[in-house]
C-alpha cells in the first residue's frame, strides 16, 4: 500500500503541475486575442472574463491527456533517474504492478476529461454562441463607446459620443452622420446629413428594432433642389439604428450536447455527428491508452538523466495529428464513418502493448506460454549452443 500510494502521488503531482503550466500558456494566448477584440470594439470590455472562462473546458479536456503523459514520463522518469524503480523491482514490485497502479489514475483522468469533452465543453460553447448572439442583438447599445466614430447596426450612421453614462444608457455630445442609400452610394459624404446633440439615449422595442433619440440639437443637411446646406434645431431627432432582431446565428457541432450527435438530422449529415462523437470520445480514450505507451518509455539510463525520454512527447503529437487528420476524412466522408478513429486508437494499443512486452520478464512469462514461442526459444537455444 505504501508504494501504491507513491506511485499514485508522483505521477498525479506531476500531472497536475504540468496541467496548471499548460493551462496557463494556453489561456494566456486566448486572453491576448480576446482583450484585442474587447479594444477593437467587437466586444464589450466586461465579457472579456466571460469569454475567457468558457475556453476553460475545452482547452481542460485537450490539456488533461497531454499533462498526464507528460507525467508519467517526469515521474517515472526521475525514479528511474534515482534507482528508486531498480530497489523496487528487487523488492518484488513487476513492471506490470506499475501499470496496473497508473492505470487506476488514468480512469480518474480519462472521467474528468470525459466530463470536460463530452459535457462542459458544449454547454460551454453554446452558451457562447448565445453571449455572441446576445451581442449582435444589442449591437447598437452595447457597441456604442465614447471618443470613438462607428457604426450603427444596420450600417446605416456613423456614431460617435463623448460621454456615455452606464446607470441609464445616456450619452453626452452625440455627432452623428446619416449615410446615404444604398441606391445613391456614389453620392458625396457631404450629401448626407449631419446631426449634433446634447443628449442622447437608445430605446429597444419589443421587436427586436432599436431607435437613437437625441434632444437638444441641430441637424445639417443639403437641399436637394437648392443645393444649399440648412440648419434645423430640433428638440427631439430619432433615428433607426438596427431593424429588426438578429436571427439565431448556425450553431457548429462543437455546440450540440453528446446526446443529440447520435441522432443526425439527415443521412448527409450523419458522417460530421459521427465524426464528432468519435472526437470527443478519443480524449478520455487517450488517457488509458497512452498509459500503456508512457510508462515502458519513461525507463531511462540513470546516467542518462530524467528528461533523456522527452523524445516519445513525438509520439504523443504524432498520435493526436493523425487522430485529427481521420476526423477531417470522416467529415468528408472520404473515409467510412463506422471505421472512424478507431485504427487509430487500435494502432496505438498494439504499440503500447508490445513497449510493455518487450524486454520485460512479465512479458515474457505470457510470451512463454505460447507453443511456437517455446519451440523458437529451444532451437535459439540449440543453435547458440552450436557456435558456443
Amino acid at each position: 500500500m505504501i508504494i501504491f500510494r507513491y506511485l499514485l502521488k508522483e505521477v498525479a503531482k506531476t500531472q497536475l503541475a504540468v496541467f496548471f503550466v499548460l493551462m496557463t500558456i494556453f489561456i494566456s494566448q486566448k486572453f491576448v486575442r480576446v482583450l484585442g477584440d474587447a479594444s477593437e470594439g467587437s466586444i464589450p470590455g466586461q465579457m472579456v472574463m466571460i469569454f475567457i472562462a468558457l475556453k476553460v473546458p475545452d482547452l481542460g479536456g485537450m490539456m488533461l491527456p497531454l499533462s498526464f503523459f507528460l507525467g508519467i514520463l517526469l515521474a517515472y522518469g526521475r525514479i528511474y533517474a534515482d534507482n528508486e524503480m531498480t530497489v523496487l523491482h528487487a523488492c518484488g514490485v513487476s513492471e506490470w504492478y506499475v501499470v496496473r497502479v497508473t492505470l487506476i489514475l488514468a480512469l480518474v483522468t480519462a472521467i474528468f476529461t470525459g466530463i470536460f469533452t463530452l459535457y462542459l465543453a458544449p454547454m460551454a460553447s453554446e452558451y457562447q454562441y448565445q453571449v455572441k448572439d446576445k451581442l449582435a442583438a444589442d449591437s447598437g447599445l452595447s457597441s456604442l463607446v465614447a471618443g470613438r466614430f462607428q457604426k450603427t447596426g444596420n450600417e446605416k450612421a456613423v456614431v460617435f459620443i463623448h460621454d456615455k453614462h452606464r446607470d441609464d444608457n445616456s450619452f453626452d455630445k452625440v455627432f452623428l452622420a446619416q449615410l446615404p442609400d444604398e441606391n445613391h452610394l456614389d453620392d458625396s459624404i457631404i450629401n448626407s446629413s449631419l446631426v449634433y446633440a446634447k443628449k442622447g439615449q437608445v430605446f429597444e422595442e419589443e421587436s427586436g428594432s432599436q431607435r437613437l433619440v437625441l434632444s437638444q440639437g441641430i441637424r445639417y443637411h443639403k437641399d436637394a433642389n437648392s443645393g444649399e446646406f440648412q440648419a434645423v434645431t430640433f428638440d427631439k431627432y430619432y433615428i433607426q439604428i438596427q431593424d429588426q432582431e438578429i436571427e439565431q446565428k448556425h450553431r457548429k457541432l462543437s455546440a450540440l450536447p453528446t446526446h443529440q450527435l447520435f441522432n443526425p438530422p439527415d443521412a448527409d449529415s450523419a458522417p460530421e455527428y459521427s465524426a464528432t462523437i468519435q472526437w470527443r470520445i478519443a480524449f478520455p480514450l487517450a488517457c488509458i491508452i497512452l498509459t500503456l505507451i508512457a510508462v515502458p518509455l519513461s525507463v531511462v539510463n540513470p546516467r542518462q538523466g530524467k528528461f533523456a525520454k522527452m523524445l516519445p512527447l513525438m509520439l504523443f503529437l504524432g498520435y493526436f495529428l493523425l487522430l485529427t487528420a481521420m476526423k477531417s476524412g470522416v467529415e468528408r466522408q472520404a473515409l467510412p464513418s463506422n471505421i472512424g478513429l478507431w485504427p487509430i486508437h487500435i494502432s496505438a494499443l498494439f504499440m503500447g502493448i508490445i513497449l510493455l512486452m518487450r524486454e520485460r520478464s512479465s512479458g515474457r512469462k505470457i510470451k512463454a506460454k505460447f507453443p511456437g514461442f517455446r519451440r523458437n526459444t529451444a532451437s535459439d537455444n540449440k543453435v547458440r549452443d552450436i557456435k558456443e
